[in-house]
This record gives C-alpha cells, sequence and structure tokens, in this order.
C-alpha cells in the first residue's frame, strides 16, 4: 500500500476494490436474537438437539466407546435422508480426519432442494416455465450451519470424546473451540481440557540451520494470541479473510467456516458466541513461512455488542484485537477496555458515503489509536491487497507482541470474568491431584523407573532370559539336560522371590488406587498427559537424531547408544501396568493366604475393565521381549468373565518397518488413539477393544474386533546391532498368529528395507500355515500419491508377488515345509485386490499443512475392505478366552527356537480331538452295520436250502455271488457317506475346523483304508460260511437219509404191534424199539467223513505267503516241518557278532537292544494270532483257509508298522511258529466239528426222542403240549440265545464307548495314567511301560467287567433282544395261523420261513421234531404259544446265572478287541522314550504322542554311571545332544535332527515345560525300584522333581493332553 505523508491524514488507510453487487448477505451480521419456538420444548437448545438428532446425549453425554464402535454406517457412504443422521455423518468424517468433514451435504441436500434443483434434469423447456424460482434462495430455515453442527457435538459430548473432536480437528487444519456458548444458560466454557492432547511441532527461525524442532502441548504453549471480532454488521467475511491470511497463495485452506462454505450462510442458531482458535506455526522457511514466529489466531462469531464477555476475555489474553465493522456510529464506545493491553486495530469495508477519513480521524483520536490500526478495505482493493495488509499488521505485533500467554494460562481470566473452564469438573481435578501427586516428583525418568520399577528392570530382563533359555537350552553345553532345566526353574523362583522382596511402592499404590477411582479416564490421562510432557523435551531431540543417523548405517555403536537412550527416557502409563502385571506374576508365588498375594488378585479384572472402557493392554513388552503370560491370560479371562456370553472377537494386526505410519494408519481408520511420535516409538504390541453393535453383529459374527498395533521392525543393518532380529521375528509370529487379518504397512520410500521384512512376515504366514490358519492379509503401499497408482504399479505387484514366492520357498526350505512352493499356498492373498495404494498423510507442508483427503478416503476404503474380508473369517479364537489360550501357546512355541516352529495349543488339541471322536464314531457306525449285515448273512447262510431259507436261489454259490454283490453295495453306501460326514465336518463354522485342515487327507485316507480292510474281512466271512455250509450238504442228506429210514422202522413197529391188539407195557415197547432200532441200524451202508490234514492246508497257505519273498525265504521254509512248530514259547536268538555285542552291552549302554525289540514284536503278534485263533475255536465251526490266511495278514500288518529292523530269517520262524500253534488247534477244532456232525453219532442221540414219540403214537397219546415244548426247546431256544449272544457284543461296545476314556485314544492314554498313578503300584507301571499291549488288554477288560458288574447293565441289554425274539416268534406264530395250513408240518415249516432271516433255525432239530408227530395243529399253535413265554422266562434266568466272564467267551463280537483295536491306534512307539502314538485315524502319516518320558523309563542308563537317565526326548529334540542307534548305523546325530532318521515321527517340544512332570514324578517316586528291576543305579533326581507331588502330576497330565 502506497502511503501519502499527509498529517494525521487517514484517506491512506483506504484499501480500494471494486464494488461487489453480491456481499449482501451475512452471516456475521445476522440478529443474535433466537428464532420463537412453537415446539413445546423445555428449552431453545434441546428443540436444536431434537432436530439434530443429539437430544439423548444432552444429559447422558456421548462417549468414545459409542463414537467407536462398528456398526453398518461404519461402511456405508449415505447419511441417510434425515437431518437427524447428520452430526454422526460429521463425526465419522472427522474421526477418518477427513478434511471434508465440514462439507455437510446428503441428508441435507436431499431434504432441502430448491425447485430449480429439483428441476434441472427436466428435458425440455415448456412455454408456462415459471422463472421466478430461478431466484430462489437454496437456503431455508431449517438447514444447518456447520457451526452449529460442531458446537452441538461439542455440547453433547463428554470430556474424552471433546479432545478427540480438538485432537481431530486441528489435524484437518479446522480451528477448534475456544470459548464453547451454550444459548440456553447465556453462558460460556474455555475449552481448556478439550485442547490439552493437541500436541504441535514447529520449528522456529533460531533452529532453521540445525533443522531442529520444538514440540509441545499447544495449550501450555506461550504465544501471542490475536483475535479478530466483529462489531455491528460487516459485509466482509472475517472468516474467510482469516482463512486467506492464513493460506498460501499456492494452497488455500478453509481453516475458520465462513459464509461462502457449503451450508455457511445458513443461519446460525446455537453457534453465535462461539470463539474458535487455531494456529499459525512456522515451518523455518522465511520463503514459505507467512509469519516467522509462531501465533495464536481466535475468531469470535457474533457481534461484540451481544456477546461482551467472550470480548473482554479476548481482550485479556490477545496481544491484539482486530475490530471488522460496516459503520462504527454508536456501536464503537463498546471498543475501548481500559483494564487490558491488547492492541486494537479496527478493520473497516467502504460500502457506505458514511465512512469516510474524519469520520475515521475523529474515532481515532476518540479510541486513543494512531493511523497504523486503521485498515480500510475500499471499492477498489482486492482482497490479495487486503490481506497483504492485514498480514503486514499481524506482523508488526508479532514483533513485538507485549502479551504472550498460554490457553492454561488463560483459566485465571477465565474465572475472573465469570467463564467456566472444563477442567473445573470434580472428576477431572480429582484426576489431575491423583496424577501429579505421582508425576511431580518426577525429575529424571531413567532414576525414577530404576527406583519405583524395580520389577521390570534387570529382574525381568533376566527372569525373560531365564524363559527363552529354559526352552532353547543354548547355553547348555555337555551338563545333563534335566539338571540344567531344574537350575533355570529354580533361579527363575528365586528371581520371582527377588521380586516379591521389594513389595509396592508409594508410587505404584497411588497409581493402583487412581485406576482403581471412578474418575480413572481423567486420572490416567492426565498421567499420560503428564508423562509426555516429560520426556517430550528430551525424547523430541533423541528421535531426530535417531533418525538421522539411521541414514547412516556406518554410525552403528551411535545408533545403538541412541536407541537406548530413547528406551530409557520414555516414560509413560505402560511402564505403570507393566510393573502391575509383575507385581500380580511375581504374587503368585507367594502362599494363596499371603495378603500380599490377596491385595493383588483384583488386578487383572481391574484392567479387564480398563480394556472395556477403551484404554490399551500391553500384550508383549518390547524392552524385555517378553509377555508376562500369566497376567496377559488372567485379564483376558476376566474379560471374557464380564462380557460373556458376548465375547466373540475378531482381530486386525499391523506390521511394518518402523517409522512408516502403522499406528497413524490405525488411529485413523478406527478412530482410536494409539501413541503416535516420529522414531521408533511403539515398543511391543499392544491392543484395544472395539465394540460391535447389536445390529451389526450378525454380519461380522462377533461382539468385539480387537486391534493390536505392533512395534516397527528393524531393517537388517539395524537389527545387528542389538541382535533385535530375533524380537521381530518373535513379534512378526505371535501377532500374525493372532490376527484373523493382517495389514502389512509398506512406505515406499523403505521398499527395499520391507524387502528383508517381507522375509520375517513370510517365515510367520508359513508358520501359521502348518498350525492351521490360511490368513488374509493386505498390503498397504503409503506415500502413493498418483491416482493411477493401482494400474501403474501392476508391474510392482507381481514384482512383488514374485519376491513373496521366492521368500516362500527359502522360509519353507528352513522351516523343513518344502511343499509350499508361492506365498499363496500359505496366505488367502490376491495380487489386485489384496494391495491398497494410499497417498502421502500431509497436503503439503506441515506443521500448516492439513491432512490429505485422499488419505482419509483411500483409508476409509481400506477400512471398508478389512470389515467385509473380516465378515468372511472364521476366526481362529472365536471368543475372547479362546485368544488368551492363543497367546499363551503361541508364545510358548516361539520361544522354543527362531525358526524351528513346534505349535500345538488346546484349541488345536480339541479341535484334532474333536475330529478324532467324530471318526471313531463313523468308524463304528459303520463297523457295527456291517457286523450286522454279515450276522445276518451268516443267518440266512445257515438257513440257506432249509425250511428257514428266505431266498428261492437253490445254488450255494450263486447265492455267494449275490451276497457279495450285496455286500459291496452296502461297503459303498458307508464310504460315501462317511466321505460326505467328512467333507460336512470340514464346512462347518465350528469348532475350529480349520485347524486340524492339514489332517483332512489323512482322515480321508483312513475311511478308505477302513472299506478295503472291511471288505476283505465281510469276503472272508461269507467264504468261510458258504463253504461250511456246502460242506455240511452230503452229512444233512445221509443225516435225512437215516431219519427217515427210522421213520419208516417205526411206523412198520407200530402196525405190527397194533396187530397183536393187546396192551403192550412200556418195558415190551422199549424191547421191540430197541430190536426194530438195531436192526434198521444194521441195514445202514458204513460212511466215513474224510478228515482234512489242517496241518498240510496251512503250510500251503503259509507257502503262498512266503513265495514272493524270494528264494531263501523257501529254502528257510523247507528246513523245519510245520508240525515242530509252535510246541514251544517263541524265543529269538541273537544273529550275528554284532547283535550279540548289542544285547550284552544294552544292560549298560544307551544303545538299542535289536534282541530284546525283536522278542517284544514277536510276544506282541503272537498273542494277537492267538486271539484270532482263540475267536475261531469257540465258535465250534469247521475250519477254513481264510482263517490262517486272516492271521498270516496280522503277521505281515504287524510287522510292516513295526520300528523294528526285522531280517526275513526272523519273519520266517515267527510264521512257522504262529501257523504251527494254530494249525494244531484247527486241527482238533476240525476233528470236533467232524465228530459232532456225524449223521450216525447224531442219529443215535436221538434214539431217546425216538423211542418216547413211537411209544406215545402207538398208546394215541395227546403230543400237543409235548411237541410244542420239544419245537421251542429244540428248535427256537437255541436259535433265540444264539442271536442275543451275536447282539450283546455290539451292545457292550456301544455302552463302553459313552466312557469319555473310549472316545480316543488320547482320552484312553489320559485315562489309563490317571488310573496308574492313583493305584500307587509299581508293578502296573512296569507291566504299562514294557508290555503296553498286554497291559491296555487288561485295562480294557477290567473296565468292561467295572461297567457290568451288577446284574441290571446287562439285563437290560440280554431282555431287549430277548423281547425282540419274542415278539417276532409271536408274530410268526400269528401269521401262520392265518394262512390255515393242511398239515402240522407246514405250519411250522411257515414258522421258521418268517424267523429265517433273524433266527439259525438247526434243520436236523426240525427234521427230528417232525419225526412220528401226530400233533392237532391247532392245539399245538395253543401250547406253542405258552411254552414261547416259559422260554423267555427261562432264558431270563438262565442268562442271570451265566456269570459275565463266561458271557464274553460266547460273544461273537469281542467287547474288548474291538475297543482295543479302537484305543490302541497304529502301535508305532517314539524311537526313543517307547510311548505309544496318539495320532488319529488309522492311515495317518505322522506320528506324535502327547506325553514323551524320562529315558531311564526306557532302561537307558549312563555308561560310566550305570544311573538311569533323567534325559526327556521332549526336552532332547531341541537341544545340541547326539544320539546313536541302529538306523544312524551306530553313528553320532543330533537329536535336533531327529526326523532325517525318523522322518514320520514328530517329537513336539514340552510346550508347558510341565507336561512331562508326570513321568518325573513316578520317576522319582519310583527310583528305587526301576533301578534295580532294570540291575542298574538310581537315576540323579534333579531337585525341581523333588518337590512335585502327586497332584502335580496329576495336573501336568490334563496339560499334556489338554483335557479341560
Amino acid at each position: 500500500m502506497e502511503e501519502i505523508m499527509i498529517e494525521d491524514s487517514f484517506v491512506d488507510f483506504y484499501c480500494e476494490e471494486e464494488e461487489d453487487p453480491a456481499s449482501t448477505t451475512c452471516a456475521d451480521c445476522e440478529s443474535d436474537n433466537h428464532e420463537t419456538r412453537t415446539d413445546g420444548k423445555e428449552t431453545y437448545l434441546e428443540g436444536i438437539l431434537e432436530n439434530l438428532g443429539l437430544e439423548q446425549y444432552h444429559r447422558e453425554k456421548l462417549s468414545f466407546s459409542k463414537i467407536l464402535g462398528i456398526d453398518e454406517k461404519t461402511i456405508t457412504d449415505d447419511p441417510g435422508e434425515y437431518k437427524s443422521n447428520v452430526p454422526m455423518y460429521f463425526l465419522k468424517k472427522l474421526m477418518m480426519i477427513n478434511v471434508t468433514a465440514r462439507n455437510i451435504k446428503g441428508a441435507l441436500s436431499a431434504a432441502n432442494l430448491s425447485p430449480s434443483e429439483l428441476d434441472v434434469n427436466n428435458a425440455a423447456d415448456t412455454p408456462e416455465d415459471n422463472f421466478d424460482d430461478l431466484f430462489d434462495s437454496p437456503i431455508t430455515d431449517d438447514m444447518f450451519n456447520p457451526l452449529d453442527i460442531i458446537t452441538a457435538l461439542f455440547l453433547c459430548s463428554d470430556g474424552f470424546v471433546q479432545q478427540e473432536l480438538a485432537l481431530k480437528m486441528s489435524m484437518c487444519q479446522f480451528s477448534v473451540p475456544l470459548l464453547l456458548p451454550n444459548c440456553d444458560t447465556k453462558q460460556c466454557t474455555l475449552m481448556l481440557w478439550a485442547m490439552r492432547d493437541i500436541v504441535k511441532k514447529y520449528r522456529l527461525p533460531d533452529l532453521s540451520e540445525s533443522k531442529g524442532f520444538k514440540e509441545e502441548r499447544i495449550v501450555l504453549s506461550e504465544l501471542p494470541m490475536i483475535s479478530f471480532v466483529r462489531l455491528g454488521k460487516c459485509s466482509l467475511s472475517k472468516s474467510e479473510i482469516l482463512n486467506k491470511l492464513l493460506s498460501n497463495s499456492e494452497q488455500y485452506h478453509d481453516t475458520f467456516v465462513h459464509r461462502n462454505m457449503e451450508y455457511g450462510d445458513s443461519p446460525r442458531k446455537i453457534s453465535d458466541g462461539l470463539t474458535e482458535i487455531t494456529w499459525y506455526l512456522p515451518y523455518g522457511n522465511k520463503n514459505m513461512d507467512i509469519f516467522s514466529e509462531p501465533v495464536a489466531i481466535a475468531n469470535l462469531h457474533g457481534d461484540i455488542a451481544s456477546y461482551e464477555t467472550q470480548y473482554s476475555f479476548l481482550c485479556h489474553t490477545s496481544a491484539a484485537v482486530f475490530v471488522f465493522f460496516d459503520q462504527l456510529e454508536p456501536e464503537c464506545k463498546l471498543i475501548p477496555n481500559k483494564s487490558h493491553n491488547a492492541n486494537i486495530f479496527l478493520v473497516g469495508n467502504q460500502m457506505n458515503e458514511s465512512l469516510t477519513p474524519d469520520v475515521l480521524k475523529k474515532i481515532a483520536k476518540k479510541l486513543n489509536l494512531t493511523k497504523n490500526n486503521i485498515i480500510i478495505k475500499t471499492k477498489q482493493t482486492n482482497d490479495g491487497h487486503f490481506v497483504k495488509c492485514l498480514r503486514k499488521a499481524v506482523s508488526s505485533v508479532l514483533t513485538n507482541p507485549g502479551l504472550k500467554m498460554s490457553v492454561e494460562q488463560m483459566a485465571i481470566i477465565a474465572h475472573e470474568l465469570g467463564i467456566s473452564v472444563d477442567e473445573d469438573s470434580p472428576e477431572c481435578q480429582a484426576g489431575k491431584k491423583h496424577a501429579e501427586s505421582i508425576t511431580a516428583g518426577i525429575q529424571d525418568t531413567f532414576k525414577f523407573k530404576e527406583k519405583q520399577f524395580p520389577l521390570q528392570g534387570q529382574i525381568w530382563k533376566e527372569l525373560t532370559f531365564l524363559e527363552k533359555e529354559e526352552f532353547r537350552l543354548r547355553k547348555l553345553g555337555s551338563e545333563n539336560i534335566e539338571n540344567y532345566k531344574s537350575d533355570i526353574k529354580i533361579k527363575k523362583e528365586e528371581q520371582r522371590k527377588k521380586q516379591s522382596s521389594y513389595g509396592m511402592s508409594e508410587v505404584m499404590r497411588r497409581f493402583i488406587s487412581g485406576i482403581s477411582s471412578k474418575e480413572r479416564g481423567y486420572f490416567l490421562k492426565w498421567m499420560r498427559m503428564n508423562l509426555d510432557n516429560l520426556s517430550q523435551i528430551k525424547l523430541c531431540g533423541l528421535r531426530e537424531l535417531y533418525k538421522e543417523k539411521c541414514k547412516d548405517s556406518e554410525n552403528k555403536q551411535e545408533i545403538k547408544e541412541i536407541d537406548q537412550q530413547l528406551s530409557n527416557s520414555t516414560l509413560g502409563t505402560e511402564h505403570f501396568f507393566r510393573e502391575m502385571g509383575q507385581m500380580y506374576e511375581a504374587s503368585l508365588y507367594l502362599p494363596e493366604t499371603d495378603p500380599s498375594r490377596q491385595q493383588l488378585q483384583h488386578l487383572p479384572r481391574l484392567c479387564a475393565q480398563l480394556l472395556l472402557d477403551g484404554f490399551f493392554l500391553e500384550l508383549v513388552d518390547g524392552d524385555a521381549s517378553n509377555i508376562p503370560l500369566r497376567w496377559v491370560s488372567d485379564v483376558l479371562s476376566q474379560l471374557n468373565d464380564l462380557v460373556s456370553p458376548k465375547n466373540k472377537i475378531l482381530v486386525v494386526t499391523v506390521l511394518g518397518v518402523q517409522s512408516t505410519g502403522k499406528s497413524t494408519l490405525l488411529n485413523t481408520m478406527f478412530g482410536v488413539q494409539f501413541a503416535v511420535s516420529s522414531g521408533r516409538c511403539t515398543r511391543g504390541a499392544f491392543m484395544l477393544l472395539i465394540k460391535v453393535s447389536e445390529d451389526f453383529k450378525k454380519d461380522l459374527n462377533c461382539d468385539f474386533v480387537v486391534i493390536i498395533d505392533t512395534e516397527g521392525l528393524k531393517s537388517p543393518e539395524l537389527a545387528q546391532l542389538d541382535n533385535s532380529h530375533e524380537h521381530d521375528n518373535e513379534l512378526a509370529t505371535l501377532v500374525v498368529g493372532l490376527s484373523d487379518v493382517t495389514i502389512i504397512n509398506i512406505a515406499m520410500e523403505n521398499s527395499t528395507e520391507m524387502k528383508d521384512i517381507l522375509q520375517i512376515v513370510v517365515h510367520a504366514f508359513l508358520r501359521m500355515k502348518e498350525v492351521g490358519k490360511k490368513h488374509k492379509c493386505q498390503f498397504v503401499h503409503q506415500n502413493v500419491s498418483d491416482v493411477s497408482a493401482h494400474e501403474k504399479n501392476l508391474r510392482g505387484r507381481k514384482l512383488l508377488l514374485e519376491q513373496l514366492n521366492e521368500m516362500t520357498q527359502a522360509a519353507a526350505k528352513m522351516e523343513k515345509k518344502e511343499e509350499n512352493k508361492n506365498f499363496t499356498d500359505v496366505m488367502e492373498y490376491n495380487p489386485d485386490t489384496g494391495n491398497c495404494y494410499i497417498p502421502g498423510l500431509w497436503n503439503g507442508n506441515p506443521p500448516m499443512a492439513p491432512v490429505n483427503v485422499g488419505y482419509s478416503e483411500t483409508v476409509y476404503e481400506l477400512k471398508k475392505n478389512i470389515i467385509q474380508v473380516l465378515g468372511k473369517c472364521q476366526s481362529t479364537s472365536n471368543n475372547i478366552k479362546e485368544f488368551g489360550e492363543w497367546i499363551n501357546s503361541l508364545w510358548t512355541a516361539i520361544k522354543h527356537e527362531n525358526f524351528i516352529f513346534s505349535f500345538r495349543n488346546s484349541l488345536v488339541a480339541d479341535a484334532y480331538m474333536r475330529l478324532c471322536t467324530e471318526y471313531n464314531k463313523w468308524e463304528w457306525e459303520f463297523k457295527k452295520e456291517m457286523y450286522t449285515w454279515v450276522t445276518d448273512a451268516e443267518t440266512k447262510i445257515s438257513n440257506f436250502a432249509t425250511a428257514a431259507a428266505k431266498t428261492e436261489i437253490s445254488d450255494l454259490r450263486e447265492y455267494m455271488t449275490l451276497l457279495k454283490s450285496e455286500a459291496a453295495s452296502e461297503l459303498t453306501k458307508w464310504e460315501t457317506m462317511i466321505l460326505e460326514n467328512l467333507k460336512k465336518y470340514f464346512e462347518q463354522p465350528e469348532g475350529h475346523v480349520y485347524l486340524v485342515e492339514g489332517y483332512r487327507e489323512e482322515f480321508t485316507n483312513s475311511i478308505k483304508s477302513l472299506r478295503r480292510q472291511t471288505e476283505s474281512s465281510v469276503f472272508n466271512q461269507l467264504t468261510a460260511a458258504i463253504d461250511i455250509k456246502q460242506g455240511l450238504k452230503e452229512l444233512n442228506k445221509i443225516r435225512a437219509t437215516y431219519t427217515e429210514k427210522i421213520e419208516k422202522s417205526v411206523h412198520v413197529l407200530i402196525d405190527e404191534c397194533r396187530k397183536k391188539k393187546v396192551n403192550m407195557t412200556d418195558r415190551e415197547l422199549d424191547e421191540s424199539f430197541n430190536n426194530m432200532w438195531a436192526e434198521t441200524l444194521h441195514t445202514f451202508s458204513p460212511f466215513a467223513q474224510q478228515t482234512l490234514n489242517v496241518f498240510t492246508s496251512v503250510s500251503l497257505q503259509l507257502q503262498k505267503n512266503i513265495s514272493p519273498k524270494g528264494g531263501h525265504a523257501c529254502e528257510l521254509l523247507s528246513e523245519k516241518s510245520l508240525q515242530d512248530c509252535g510246541l514251544e514259547p517263541f524265543t529269538y536268538t541273537p544273529k550275528g557278532h554284532r547283535e550279540n555285542i548289542q544285547h550284552k552291552l544294552s544292560g549298560f549302554l544307551p544303545v538299542k537292544d535289536a534282541v530284546k525289540a525283536k522278542q517284544e514284536i514277536a510276544d506282541s503278534i503272537t498273542s494277537a494270532c492267538n486271539d484270532c485263533v482263540g475267536d475261531k475255536i469257540v465258535r465250534k465251526t469247521n475250519y477254513h483257509d481264510t482263517y490262517i490266511q486272516e492271521i498270516l495278514h496280522i503277521i505281515d500288518e504287524r510287522l510292516n508298522k513295526t520300528d523294528v529292523d526285522t531280517d526275513i530269517e526272523f519273519e520266517v520262524s515267527l510264521k512257522q511258529h504262529i501257523c504251527g500253534f494254530a494249525a494244531r488247534e484247527f486241527q482238533k477244532m476240525h476233528e470236533d466239528f467232524i465228530e459232532e456232525n456225524d449223521p450216525y453219532r447224531r442219529l443215535q442221540k436221538n434214539k431217546e426222542k425216538f423211542c418216547a414219540d413211537f411209544k406215545d403214537v402207538f398208546n394215541k397219546r395227546d403230543q400237543c403240549q409235548k411237541k410244542a415244548e420239544e419245537f421251542t426247546d429244540q428248535c427256537l431256544k437255541p436259535a433265540v440265545e444264539d442271536f442275543v449272544y451275536r447282539s450283546l457284543g455290539l451292545d457292550i461296545v456301544d455302552k463302553m464307548l459313552t466312557r469319555e476314556e473310549f472316545s480316543t485314544r488320547i482320552s484312553f492314554q489320559y485315562s489309563i495314567l490317571l488310573n496308574l498313578i492313583s493305584k500307587r503300584d509299581f508293578k502296573s507301571f512296569q507291566s504299562y511301560i514294557f508290555s503296553y499291549e498286554d497291559f491296555a488288554k487288561l485295562w480294557i477288560s477290567d473296565r468292561i467287567k467295572e461297567s457290568f458288574s451288577s446284574e441290571s447293565a446287562l439285563c437290560e441289554f440280554e431282555d431287549r433282544h430277548l423281547q425282540s425274539c419274542i415278539d417276532r416268534i409271536n408274530a410268526a406264530i400269528e401269521k401262520a395261523k392265518a394262512e390255515k395250513t393242511d398239515s402240522l408240518k407246514t405250519f411250522v415249516e411257515n414258522i421258521c420261513k418268517e424267523l429265517g432271516d433273524k433266527l439259525v433255525i438247526s434243520q436236523e432239530a426240525l427234521d427230528s421234531f417232525m419225526v412220528l408227530n401226530k400233533a392237532d395243529q391247532d392245539q399245538f399253535a395253543h401250547w406253542l404259544n405258552k411254552c414261547v413265554m416259559e422260554m423267555k422266562e427261562d432264558l431270563r434266568h438262565k442268562f442271570k446265572d451265566i456269570p459275565f466272564e463266561t458271557k464274553l467267551t460266547h460273544l461273537r463280537v469281542k467287547p474288548q478287541n474291538e475297543l482295543f483295536n479302537r484305543v490302541i491306534g497304529c502301535g508305532k512307539q517314539c524311537p526313543f522314550c517307547r510311548v505309544p502314538c496318539d495320532a488319529g485315524g488309522e492311515a495317518h502319516t505322522q506320528h506324535f504322542a502327547s506325553l514323551h518320558r524320562p529315558n531311564g523309563l526306557g532302561t537307558y542308563r549312563w555308561t560310566v554311571s550305570k544311573k538311569l537317565c533323567t534325559n526327556i526326548c521332549s526336552s532332547l529334540v531341541i537341544s545340541d545332544i547326539r544320539f546313536r542307534c541302529g538306523e544312524t548305523n551306530d553313528q553320532s546325530h543330533p537329536y535336533k535332527e531327529y526326523r532325517k532318521i525318523f522322518p514320520d515321527w514328530d517329537i513336539r517340544p514340552d510346550g508347558s515345560l510341565e507336561a512331562s512332570d508326570y513321568w518325573k514324578y513316578i520317576l522319582k517316586k519310583y527310583n528305587k525300584n526301576f533301578a534295580k528291576a532294570y540291575n542298574a543305579k538310581r537315576a540323579d533326581i534333579p531337585t525341581c522333581w523333588k518337590r512335585m507331588t502327586k497332584e502335580q502330576a496329576k495336573e501336568s497330565l490334563k496339560k499334556a493332553f489338554y483335557i479341560k
């Protein structure tokens, strides 16, 4: 502005500009009186709030948890059709730091379009068009000014939401409320608390060279404040002029709401009197800075004539006040204020002729102003020139501001003027007082932490080392593992005792008191702010230095030192919570009754409540690189109790290089408050809970979303400095394992660094895939500004995927999971949808740059995408309790070793147990169905070609073909059904089935294997039954012929006797009958049944089995006759010099005894085959070749499964032994069968019956009752009894399977071991260890006898089957009666036919019954009904009288064998400690055992001392110790690489370190007994073992087998 030097002339204050005819309306000049209310509400404000949908929050304030909650509005862009949606829409956008938040549209624009806007799409004009509506105002009275929305939200929010609103508005470079008006009370409030959280960073001119900056809480900054107010009406938009004043010419920003913004000219209803504040902070570049000094700018909305209090406040607190006006008279009397020193500036707009230089001169004199204090915008002056004048005036003030005041200091002025201060609330003041009692005395943060937090210092770091060393055994050296682990355990306890000895410091007492109080929210906020203020000064410089040094990798030592200083200088609330956690964990080592322990028991619940209130929980202590597992578990357990049953969660985690904006990303996305600063600020990992609204739970299928923020991963160069690569690996594996969706944050400027970090992440994903989790992953590329980034980066995405594939292969090789070739094998990742490109955070150069709208919008799209992905997630940890279990088990697995990741937690174990239980059910249903089918088929075969036959087929071979076809169909039906069941099982959403997805193929193979085995067994049984039936055909013919001849002879004898016509005595009749009998038998041609030489048949089958093994095997077979085999128990003798030496050395060296191992396997196989032989003999059937084939199959199967290295000599001699014994038994069985079925002998057995029948017929006695009894006793009763025994076996198995111990192999093992420890019997343990199969069989038999010891247990089944038979017989009798047959024979045959598919009715008994049968049909039927009822009672009593053990021998299905086969599994044993495999399904490829035991229990002892070993293989496999055995050719081999030797065994390290306590206790308790039994010296029991109790041992069993 060109000055004209005329004394006291005010002409030069006019800035000319052209007249603007449009500037006739003014938001700043409208009436301050409110509209008349007609709504009948209590107050005007409530009426406005109701229109805005905020009335419910007027008294019950809007809380942080409410605005953070996830609902369907979270992922919808449409604000809806109601004005009441607008505040929440604004809030949602503001929480996402979206600078378009104040652009209120949607509901307002939809509801309030002018007619011209509504008709804008009309295609054609009509002559009647009304042009008047073109002049209608689009603004109506029911529209809301953005300032009203802001004012309403601040009035309806609690202190914490107000803070968040102010912080987010400040980030958007929006002005924030300084004085908040309440139009009802006419009072205003200083928003000091609301602004407390705003921290600003800027560079002063004197720091330009050093590139340093100043970072501080803005309310504490003592800055000059320049205020802008309006007097009367003003045609200038003060707020718009201010925006121009604060904006660079190249980048305009709306800091203040003004009339030319969308809806900015809507009438203000509740925001008049609102005073806003913003800050101009320099960047330190004179070419870019508008002002070189920082300054606060205040803006009062409304006329100072109406808001004198606010004006007075501004005058007292400002360095200068700029008063905008159009006309000064008569209002100018308001301007002067004697009690303040503010420099007054008048800013006028020359809108009317009355504003002349003379008038200004007069006013200046009156107000004691110089011409420098007056700025006039003339009609000729444009805005740019006018703003330049204003800037000059402001700069002149800043040169010598006179008054600098912080917002905190303004509170004193506010109190003097009667203005309330938001911080004056009792809760806020109480929280402040409490916090200051802790923080006021802190001078040096490092010394404070050392003194006040002793538990988390060196002790906690030492404990961390001991915990990891206990698993990793890196410093073991040559020491005994269990002694070393015992020493570590003692050291841990000592450290815990040391922690406990410190007691609770006064600071911690106050802190716990603070978080226990009702004002805990304020207390924690004050704590955080006070602590940040303390460490800000030092940290600020250190972080900048750290970033600077990191650019040059040569400064490694310096970087390490700065990093340590950063850690030492950091002090936050997390340190207090960390100490609290350590206090709690240390207290658990005290006795339960100890007062020190009891006073801390409430802490987990207190912390859980804080989590619900929106505060974070530290999961991983980043300084110690450890998790206080008990503390975290108990907090989560309490949280679970607080929210149950609404406890379902989904987890989102972010991972990335340090300082890439991970925390900012989460804060923007979810509106949370993770700590944000430059440098490596977040240490470890923190979790927050976000509630999901009720209406959105069905979409997300969870109640809460857990957000985990993590420490930035270091680049490899930096990691080398402090070995933090290990920490980064652990952290990445943990958070990836916990999350459902992992965000991988990549800053484009750090992309090369990220490549190395991705290696860590890929390892983590690969490990989780092995656990059963196939992750969902989202790559976020930050600082990508180009709108076409997605398309342009197509090549980049391909390159990233290639790199990821490369890393996957490398990681898979390292993890020994080389089947994973591509990144998509371990993760659900789509390069097109799995990448998000986010522009930079700031739109310009901070500190004056607002957040980039592109950043907010892209993050919002990412948020929507992640929520949609979460909706499709099958969460690993379905609820909070399971989440706690995952943390426990994952961290335990991670502690074992960096890259050798072995994982199995209770959820995986539970999922596996469920799968095994389901599979076992399906398997038993299938077996049971096929047992029933075979039994029915055998019944039909037995009844073939008899009166009871159900088939019309006469050829037995044809019938066999039909039955085999039916069997195949039945088997296929069941195989398909079980495969379908398995498929459905893996499709279900519940039960964590995806965790055991890796076992699906094994169980599919098991189903197919089951079908093959069952088919073979069924076909063999059918063949044997048919062949035996065929063999009896000739005998039955002869027997029928004999019977027929005898019957004819009897008839002849009766006729002869009757012809004598004399009464014959019984003696005479007997004599006549005996003579006739002898004569008739003399006429029979002699018949001798050919007896089979079973030895010949067995030899032939054995030869067929051996011949494929080669000529040498056949030679061995021919060396010994089968008749000479199996006479004595099988004894294996050592072969060769080496075996002899090993056998002798095994007594005192830890070498495998091959001789003993072979003897054990031989005994086991012999026992199984003897059981099979016994089953056949009990049936009293004929011999069949399938019997010996079955036995040979058992031998082959067992030999194939065994780990013992068996040679052909061993195999041949074992088979000869077993076959020799079997042949001998089968020969006797065959001969007994031949003798039993000899026709002549059978006829002789019936002689007495024939004689009695002869006398009855001769004497014409009534035979009805007698024949009914005979039919019942000889035909029905044996058949019913046989049926009951055929059915009982399945019932007993069914009943036993309802017991938990038989549900899975793991449950069986658990039950046996629990039973053993309760018995306190050393012999039982010895038997269990050395004769596991025999022990298991005996144990099962005992359990069966125990279950059926009472009569009623089995009677129920017997009665049921008995009744079903009686019902069927009665029905058959009734049906036969209805058919009105002409002979008794047909009547009886009809009954038999009806029963033919259920009961095996002896044709011989039936033929015998029909001989000389003259009974009346009706009378016979009558007596038969009675006899059947008597038979029922007879059998019932008979069953009661037979001992249970005897019944077991009669059963077709042997329950003990069925249960044994079900629970014994594959029979494989751990190659080191011989513990049996627990894996489910027959066809599993990986063997594992839940509980390994000390090697000393398997006879291993030390070479020199001869003492039993205490080492356990689950510890050995993570040690550097080596082993040797036959499989290693006696060469030393590291235990760590045992899988190279035993690839099908998975020996997992003891996850809890307590799982093996069971066997430790047993060895401790029976140390002397075992030593004596093994001819060794007692083991050196580690100190820790000596303190173990029986209860601990039992508890360890539960942990080992994951029993809840």
